[in-house]
């Protein structure tokens, strides 16, 4: 078990806390990380693993929401490529500009042209941070992707958004490291099982449902961040808030690659949706779905998988269809969208419905609620979260340092200077410094000391990395490591994961005397020597 995590649940267990962010999820993450940055002590718990629900569900997308503008959300709009354009100055190794190259059919419902000035508008109203809209013709497209069929295609026009170059989910994980960073406390796998507001303080009880201890904290504060299970959570703590989610399920699948271009092709679904094939690595993600659901857990059914495939062949010239076999892997959440508690909405509302936030504030219970959100607009998020917590009478101070953003170029060129010294390629240096920031220092002085540490393992990753993973990331399982702290479940079929010859090393240096197990446990079958 993680010595760090074990120390952190003693910390939250000895001091009355500032803060208890319930979900760490994207929105807890900032929550917590901002909170914490700004000197508040904090805990924030999630009862399965960090970014482990709808945050490791996404299109890997940070996006000024130009389908928007076709419902006139033009507010919305400025604000989420504002956001995009903080996350690109932030972030610079984690979210990139890549361009989306859109294809229109003929007899669409919108002339050609018309949607060109469309993301002509867009550009303008993302302050022409990006690369200008081009509008495309079908000889253009026919010569720049010939994968894209155009028989049935007016045209079409490139435009710019940003990507996650690593994923969604290790995006999330920074905001729990600058919370660590901060001497706060984070933990996975701890389940809220009641809360109490008593004489002027959270009391909570948790459970943790790996050693099956439960103890008591108290908390200045809270915030529920839980995602989808936010108003259960309320309804826990018996707090009667104006919003409600309901649920939409996306569903993506995972393939060989399609095209080595490195463009989003985006088209318009049998169903009139925007419709995604995004580059990953030496895969493409295809997606997404989109369903009304009534539950919170959302499950990728047949129809969803034959709806992408369908659409896929029908859009792409391949030189084989793509069928279920070709599908490397799956990736399928709720997405939960925030409405007025009141609200009826009509099956034929709720797709226009956007992934706008808001919080709840409860300030005679020193309680607020995250509701909707996504990924683009979450630096905004955390802000708003320590201005109510403020209001609650937190002391907070303005630090020097942003809670958010990758450290200075000075320790970019720094630790890129190190690196040559260990003969560590270009490659290896970008994914190290995208992936721990400047823990990434931890990987070289690993090194120095061991030089074998430099050596590749599983799925490329260094030994060094299976180390401060052991140390500084709680990895608590396989699916931890495969599916949120790497990739590797996504774009690697399971059977070659197994034979693997680097996994029984990295389960060792990540679980000890239980590796064995663990193995057994996440693919059922026990490790053959």
């Amino acid at each position: 078990m993680s010595e760090l995590r074990t120390q952190c649940i003693e910390h939250a267990k000895r001091d009355i806390q500032d803060c208890l962010v319930i979900g760490a999820g994207i929105n807890g993450a900032v929550a917590a990380a901002a909170l914490a940055g700004k000197g508040a002590k904090v805990t924030v718990i999630d009862k399965a693993d960090f970014a482990s629900f709808t945050s490791q569900e996404s299109s890997n997308l940070a996006w000024g929401g130009i389908k928007y503008l076709e419902n006139y959300e033009f507010p919305l709009v400025w604000g989420l490529c504002k956001s995009r354009n903080q996350l690109m100055d932030a972030y610079p190794g984690q979210v990139r500009e890549i361009r989306f190259f859109t294809s229109i059919a003929k007899g669409f419902r919108k002339p050609r042209v018309l949607i060109y000035l469309g993301a002509l508008l867009y550009w303008f109203m993302g302050r022409c941070r990006t690369r200008p809209p081009r509008l495309l013709s079908v000889a253009r497209i026919r010569k720049e992707a010939p994968r894209v069929n155009t028989a049935p295609l007016a045209g079409g026009l490139e435009y710019s958004d940003c990507y996650f170059v690593e994923n969604d989910t290790r995006f999330a994980f920074s905001f729990i490291r600058k919370v660590l960073q901060k001497g706060c406390n984070a933990i996975n796998y701890m389940e809220l099982v009641s809360g109490e507001w008593k004489n002027g303080h959270w009391e909570c009880a948790l459970r943790d449902p790996i050693s099956g201890e439960a103890f008591s904290l108290r908390a200045k504060t809270l915030v529920n961040a839980a995602g989808p299970y936010t108003d259960r959570i309320n309804a826990m703590l018996r707090i009667d808030s104006p919003f409600k989610h309901i649920f939409s399920k996306g569903a993506h699948i995972i393939v060989r690659q399609i095209t080595k271009t490195n463009h989003v092709l985006t088209f318009f679904a049998s169903d009139g949706r925007l419709f995604f094939m995004i580059p990953m690595g030496n895969r493409t993600c295809i997606g997404t779905t989109d369903t009304r659901v009534d539950n919170e857990v959302a499950e990728p059914s047949n129809d969803d998988v034959e709806f992408l495939l369908q659409n896929a062949n029908t859009l792409l010239k391949l030189d084989q269809p793509l069928t279920k076999n070709d599908v490397i892997a799956q990736r399928c959440g709720v997405r939960p969208l925030v409405v007025k508690k009141e609200a009826n909405v009509g099956n034929s509302e709720w797709t226009a419905l956007s992934r706008k936030h808001e919080i709840d504030v409860h300030p005679e219970r020193h309680l607020c609620s995250i509701y909707g959100g996504k990924l683009t607009d979450c630096i905004n998020v955390g802000e708003e979260v320590t201005e109510i917590i403020e209001s609650f009478g937190v002391h907070m101070f303005q630090s020097l340092e942003s809670w958010y953003g990758e450290p200075s170029i000075q320790k970019r060129n720094r630790f890129e200077s190190e690196c040559r010294k260990h003969q560590l390629d270009g490659e290896q240096i970008d994914r190290l410094w995208r992936r721990y920031g400047k823990e990434a220092f931890q990987c070289l002085e690993k090194i120095r000391f061991s030089p074998a540490l430099a050596e590749k393992t599983m799925g490329g990753l260094l030994r060094a990395e299976l180390h401060l993973m052991a140390e500084r990331e709680m990895v608590v399982c396989l699916d931890d490591l495969l599916r949120r702290r790497t990739r590797l479940a996504l774009t690697e079929h399971r059977a070659s994961l197994r034979c693997d010859p680097g996994l029984a090393e990295a389960a060792k240096i990540l679980f000890g005397k239980n590796a064995e197990a663990e193995i057994e446990r996440y693919f059922g079958q026990p490790l053959r020597s």
